[in-house]
């Protein structure tokens, strides 16, 4: 079943709401567009990392330079209001809020402590980007997103309730948006006990793409930086070409294997209900951008190429592999315990290799491969540890039905040493490892071979 009316969910990043002049620039968007009837916002560009800083808790010498920090940027936006004082009071109670808790971090932190001082960014950056819509004559309604987000109780990376989700957001937000134009936050939800919660990285698109789902949406538009998804990351590679329609199979592995455009959960509620999503870029509206939809027509064989930095290889060796049952369940049964969750892996007669995304290591610098975790896996095998690994994916179409890849990717990549190749386990995708300080190398030359 559709709406009667058409909906689009549009999302707007940090940058996109950076300061006052980028919130006006995403408000002259979703104006351009009548379908446009819920605004998901981020915080304001840096506000989320002040934010994070703050949870870990500081000296009171520092946490007062980051609170500064925070006031400026939301005050330089509300200072710039015709009428500032309708929401400073709020603002300011916001403000207050996070000085409390950051003052609680410097004591003890907590996840549920952290997820609760890190939502204020998005709460700021909607209640002024609302009072902007309304000093421009458009009827905006602030909503908070916790009314209908409910999650589980796993802080800093919260998994949404899809049922209780769809039920609420029919009762609550639905309703309202005959009404008026609806602004409310991406990345945060609230468990059963009314705390709140965080999504995780990537958390203010899965919210567009959560919500475009519980409204049986038309689209889902995610205004960013950069106008579109690319054949590569234009900063590595300017002659980058932009990708004009993809389909959800593609994006999701490019967005897994780190193109940063697009979480690869986002894609998810999209992907169930086929709603398509388009990323464009809220500074250059008009310069068009990429649609993600359920298929596209005639696609090619090699789509994009996709770079994850900070990756750990792995390489356990064991005499006892040898045609033995069972060691390999041991191995993974440890990391589980560890909670490390493995990408690539490929094996032989009496070693395994396995590559670990170390991107994921904490904000507090602790890294994934913890001395227990090593000691442990010695206990059964020999353990060789290779970091500063880079991950080059190359995204495709039926790569592993199609005659002479491998001469054609491996012929352009001879200068290289290529540490690891995970390729047959999906069509989409030829994965290999190259030592971290020849990955930007790697990646032009592969770019300029199949793509130029």
């Amino acid at each position: 079943m559709t709406q009667e009316v058409p909906i689009v969910v549009a999302k707007f990043g940090g940058t996109s709401v950076a300061d006052f002049d980028a919130m006006n620039r995403s408000i002259d968007v979703v104006l351009s567009d009548s379908q446009a009837r819920v605004v998901v916002l981020s915080a304001s560009a840096g506000v989320t990392n002040l934010l994070v800083a703050l949870a870990e808790g500081l000296e009171a010498t520092e946490r007062f330079v980051k609170l500064d920090a925070i006031r400026k940027i939301q005050f330089d936006i509300l200072e710039r209001l015709r009428q500032p004082n309708v929401i400073r009071e709020e603002i300011d109670r916001l403000l207050e809020n996070i000085t409390t808790l950051a003052e609680a971090a410097s004591l003890a932190t907590s996840p549920a402590l952290t997820d609760e001082l890190v939502s204020h960014g998005e709460l700021m950056s909607t209640l002024l980007f609302v009072e902007i819509l309304r000093e421009r004559g458009v009827d905006a309604q602030w909503f908070d997103v916790r009314k209908v987000m409910r999650t589980s109780d796993r802080f800093g990376r919260a998994e949404p309730d899809v049922a209780a989700l769809a039920e609420l957001v029919q009762q609550q937000l639905a309703p309202r948006l005959a009404e008026s134009l609806i602004v409310t936050q991406g990345f945060i939800g609230s468990e059963s006990k009314g705390r709140t919660t965080t999504l995780g990285r990537g958390g203010s698109d899965y919210t567009a793409a959560l919500l475009g789902e519980a409204l049986q949406a038309d689209r889902v538009d995610i205004w960013t930086d950069v106008p579109g998804i690319y054949t590569t990351d234009p900063r590595i590679v300017p002659a980058a070409k932009r990708i004009d329609k993809i389909s959800f199979e593609e994006a999701a592995e490019m967005a897994t294997f780190g193109a940063k455009v697009l979480h690869p959960s986002t894609l998810l509620p999209a992907v169930r209900h086929d709603i398509p999503v388009f990323v464009g870029s809220s500074k250059e509206p008009k310069a068009g951008g990429t649609l993600v939809c359920n298929k596209t027509d005639a696609p090619p064989l090699f789509r994009a190429l996709a770079l994850r930095r900070s990756q750990t290889l792995l390489t356990l060796h064991s005499l006892n592999m040898l045609h033995s049952r069972g060691f390999l369940a041991e191995v993974f049964s440890i990391l589980a315990r560890h909670s490390i969750s493995v990408d690539l892996i490929t094996t032989s007669e009496v070693s395994v290799a396995l590559t670990l995304d170390t991107t994921g290591s904490t904000s507090t610098g602790d890294t994934l491969l913890t001395s227990a975790l090593l000691t442990e896996l010695s206990s059964l095998c020999r353990v060789e540890v290779e970091e500063d690994q880079a991950l080059i994916a190359l995204i495709g179409n039926e790569l592993c039905r199609s005659v002479g890849v491998g001469k054609e990717v491996f012929g352009a990549l001879e200068p290289f040493n290529i540490r690891m190749i995970c390729y047959g386990a999906s069509s989409h995708n030829l994965c290999f490892l190259v030592p971290g300080s020849e990955a930007n190398r790697a990646v032009e030359m592969l770019h300029s071979n199949l793509f130029e």
